[in-house]
C-alpha cells in the first residue's frame, strides 16, 4: 500500500507550517522524515495519520483518501511522548491496547508474546510501567504500536533522549518489523539515522527540500553527509519555523 502525499499545506493561526509538500512512499520501505526540531515533522505525521486535516492537497493510502476512520486498524502510531499507563503492568498495557483494536483473546495473547519478545521485555511483562526505565518505556510503546500488525507504522522521534546502544537495538527492531512487509515512517533530527532508511524526506521550515533514496541523496553531497543539504537549504529557504 503506497502512500501518496500530494501538494499538502497546513496553517495554524494564519501561519503556514507545511508548505506544498508532495512525495510517494513505496509499500514496505522505511522512510525517514529528517529535519531540525520545529521543521514540521510532527505536523506532517499528524496529517498523514488523519489526526488533523490539510488545508489543501490530498493524502492517500493506496486508493483511500485520508482522513478515513476505516484505516485506523491498518495504522500504528508511536508518539514522541510515551502513551502508557504507569499504574499498569506491561502486559496490562498491551491488553488495554488490544481491546481498543478489538483483537480476540487468542490473537491478543499470541501477539503479546510476540511483541514482548521482539522488544526484549518478556521477563518484565508483569512489572508496573512506573518502574520501567525510559528506554524500557520506549520499547513498550513500540510493542503497543505494532500489536495489531499494522500495514503502516508511524514513529515520531522514537530515539530521542536515549543512549547510542539502545538506539542501535531499537533500529534493529525496526528492521525486523520491516521484514513483515510493514511500511515504516520515522521522524528524527538525528542526522546519522538517515542511513538506516530506504528513503528520506528532508524537511526545513515546513518545506520539503529533498526526497529520494538515501544513497542518491548522499551522492549529491560533497562530503557524503546529509547535513550539507540542510546547509544549502538554509541559504535559499525563507520563512518561520514550523511546529
Amino acid at each position: 500500500m503506497d502512500i501518496q502525499v500530494s501538494h499538502v499545506s497546513k496553517s495554524f493561526d494564519r501561519k503556514q507550517v507545511i508548505k506544498d509538500v508532495a512525495f510517494t512512499i513505496p509499500s514496505g520501505e522505511i522512510c525517514c522524515f529528517l529535519g531540525p526540531s520545529g521543521s514540521g515533522k510532527t505536523t506532517l505525521i499528524r496529517l498523514m495519520i488523519g489526526a488533523i486535516g490539510a488545508d489543501s492537497g490530498t493524502i492517500r493510502f493506496g486508493d483511500v483518501q485520508m482522513p478515513n476512520l476505516g484505516m485506523l486498524s491498518k495504522i500504528g502510531f508511536m508518539p514522541q511522548n510515551d502513551a502508557l499507563y504507569d499504574d499498569l503492568s506491561a502486559e496490562s498495557n498491551l491488553r488495554f491496547f488490544g481491546g481498543l483494536y478489538q483483537m480476540n483473546p487468542g490473537q491478543l495473547k499470541q501477539r503479546m508474546n510476540e511483541v514482548l519478545a521482539l522488544v526484549n521485555l518478556s521477563e518484565h511483562r508483569k512489572k508496573l510501567v512506573r518502574h520501567f526505565s525510559g528506554g524500557m518505556k520506549k520499547r513498550l510503546s513500540l510493542a503497543a504500536s505494532i500489536l495489531h500488525q499494522p500495514e503502516v507504522l508511524f514513529l515520531d522521534e522514537p530515539t530521542v533522549g536515549i543512549d547510542p546502544v539502545l538506539r542501535r537495538t531499537i533500529w534493529d527492531q525496526f528492521h525486523e518489523i520491516k521484514k513483515s512487509g510493514t511500511t515504516i515512517v520515522v521522524s528524527t533530527h538525528v542526522m546519522d539515522e538517515v542511513t538506516e532508511c530506504d528513503k528520506a524526506a528532508l524537511i526545513y521550515n515546513g518545506a520539503l527540500i529533498e526526497y529520494d533514496a538515501v544513497d542518491r541523496l548522499l551522492e549529491i553531497t560533497d562530503n557524503g553527509k546529509v547535513e550539507e543539504l540542510f546547509i544549502l537549504a538554509s541559504g535559499r529557504t525563507q520563512g518561520g519555523a514550523a511546529v
